[in-house]
């Protein structure tokens, strides 16, 4: 994934939190050295400021359609429905308007590679494997057994490991809706632990009023 944004402190928080979520990622200060970039590196994703020194986003965005299959994301301030055409003429996948949250980004980053057939390699999370390309999920070794739903649970969680995610969040992402009763995604949670946690020590922690985690033990 490449993520090109002149501000450096911007840049090294997208950087970052992508890192974090399990992507491996470059940043470039401009889009000077983009077509050199999108050669050696050949991401699966660009994510583009608007407001860039010398070409801007949507021009940048038509380099990157030229030249790979690449997914882009624009990020800006401009919410103008004319400005949302622009960059989608240009060939953006998704546009995410400033100030945004990272929770917003990953999943939309997520929700473009989805689209894109592009998929995580395994994750993994103390002695818990996840491979969503395989459907196969082991915990120290022995296969654990899940529905589709509870696969697609478990992946969301795996893929925002050690970070709190809400039940609007689970909702949206997993099932696709946001306006099923909380008690669904504690019961498919409920189902989750009882199936890891026969295995090894909880990961799936409650953060009472806020959501869920997947982490390791401490």
């Amino acid at each position: 994934m490449l993520v090109v944004e002149d501000d450096a402190a911007i840049q090294e928080a997208l950087v970052g939190s992508l890192g974090d979520a399990g992507y491996e990622v470059r940043g470039l200060p401009d889009g000077r050295d983009l077509e050199a970039e999108l050669d050696r590196f050949r991401p699966d994703l660009v994510v583009l400021d608007w407001m860039l020194p010398g070409r801007d986003g949507p021009t940048l965005s038509r380099v990157v359609r030229s030249r790979t299959p690449a997914a882009v994301i624009i990020v800006t301030a401009r919410d103008e429905v004319d400005d949302r055409l622009r960059g989608f003429d240009a060939g953006a996948d998704d546009y995410v308007v400033k100030p945004f949250a990272t929770s917003e980004l990953l999943a939309r980053t997520r929700a473009v590679l989805r689209r894109a057939g592009v998929t995580l390699g395994t994750i993994q999370v103390d002695d818990l494997l996840v491979d969503p390309a395989a459907a196969r999920v082991t915990r120290g070794g022995v296969e654990v057994e899940l529905t589709a739903t509870e696969l697609r649970l478990l992946v969301f969680l795996a893929e925002n490991r050690d970070r709190v995610v809400s039940t609007l969040q689970i909702l949206t992402q997993v099932w696709g809706y946001d306006d099923y009763a909380d008690n669904l995604v504690q019961v498919h949670i409920s189902a989750l632990r009882r199936k890891i946690e026969a295995h090894g020590p909880r990961l799936i922690h409650t953060s009472r009023g806020l959501g869920y985690v997947l982490r390791a033990p401490r």
